[in-house]
């Protein structure tokens, strides 16, 4: 996967309803990661996939109801440790699950897990990983053969194991964090999680109790029959990295095969899906 991105700045009036919308209608393109901004929203796309025609479709771009300005710059891969520190902040869940980088101290929260990203990108990843530590905090795996699909930093992964889930396989297709992944399982001493570099292709005879997939909407629709089919019955399958508008397609793929809803959570427009098989 190519390390460097085209990022687009938007400017958009009135923000809020803007945003959403432009939101829906990048995730249907190759944009993968979205941040929100004083102004507006900064979208990602990789520069393999990008042309500069690629916005001529989105509608919104052309509507009377909203002003939108826009520029665009490339951008590799930063130090993202470094920026981490400059604007991290601890994550707490319930009380009960705390998330921290090795500068700060250590809490007496039930689950303690320590991470040290080396991600550029995690748009979102502060709310959708909270929603997904919320369902986990949830359920009861012990025993429960678990994936972590795109685990980014393998917090999820972490927190599974500290619960009893074993084995554990955690796949991220970009390098950075398949590396960071195992030195954060690594660092707080799990015994129980594989790390994997690579995409839905590596699950072929794979099966699960539990699926974990904090992605993206296309990854999530495009790869969502390779999570049912190693999903075991009874299986449960854990979806975020998504929009409250995408909620309509999540659910009419998932419900198409064979899933049933149970519960969601939300935050800040962004949502966290719970189903069984």
């Amino acid at each position: 996967m190519s390390n460097i991105y085209i990022a687009y700045h938007f400017s958009i009036e009135p923000k809020e309803l803007g945003s959403e919308i432009l939101i829906a209608e990048l995730g249907e393109l190759a944009f993968e990661s979205f941040t929100e901004t004083e102004t507006g929203i900064s979208a990602f796309v990789q520069k393999d996939l990008w042309d500069e025609m690629i916005l001529e479709n989105v509608n919104i771009l052309h509507s009377e109801e909203f002003e939108i300005d826009y520029n665009y710059e490339e951008i590799e891969q930063v130090n993202w440790n470094e920026e981490w520190e400059k604007n991290f902040e601890p994550i707490d869940v319930d009380g009960r699950c705390h998330v921290r980088a090795p500068f700060h101290p250590k809490t007496d929260a039930e689950f303690d897990i320590l991470i040290e990203p080396k991600m550029s990108f995690g748009t979102g990843h502060h709310e959708t990983t909270h929603m997904m530590i919320q369902h986990l905090l949830e359920i009861d795996v012990t025993g429960m053969k678990t994936l972590d699909m795109g685990c980014g930093t393998a917090i999820l992964a972490i927190l599974a194991e500290m619960k009893g889930a074993q084995p554990i396989d955690a796949i991220d297709i970009d390098n950075w964090c398949y590396l960071n992944s195992i030195e954060n399982a690594e660092r707080n001493n799990c015994k129980s999680i594989s790390v994997y570099e690579g995409d839905a292709a590596l699950l072929k005879d794979k099966k699960y109790d539990l699926i974990i997939a904090n992605i993206n909407r296309n990854i999530l629709l495009n790869d969502m029959q390779a999570y049912v089919d190693c999903l075991n019955p009874n299986g449960t399958l854990l979806l975020s990295g998504f929009y409250n508008v995408d909620i309509p397609a999540i659910d009419a793929c998932c419900t198409e095969k064979g899933l049933t809803y149970v519960k969601k959570f939300e935050r800040n427009n962004w949502v966290s899906l719970k189903y069984v098989n």
